[in-house]
């Protein structure tokens, strides 16, 4: 009697092949972006200080 083998020779069967997600220090991505619209601010204030000199409307 013949038993049919039911072998997976395939690698990914017995070996993960899955890379591991990158962590994200969501703190200093916050961080980040407080600084980036700090400096908007910053930006955008000064534009408008110059608009004003010209006599052009300023910028919301």
């Amino acid at each position: 009697m013949l038993m049919k083998n039911d072998y997976n020779l395939n690698i990914s069967r017995y070996v993960s092949t899955a890379q591991p997600e990158e962590l994200i220090d969501i703190q200093a991505v916050h961080g980040e972006l407080v600084t980036l619209e700090q400096k908007i601010k910053t930006a955008q204030d000064k534009h408008n200080d110059f608009l004003k000199e010209l006599g052009l409307p300023t910028l919301p």
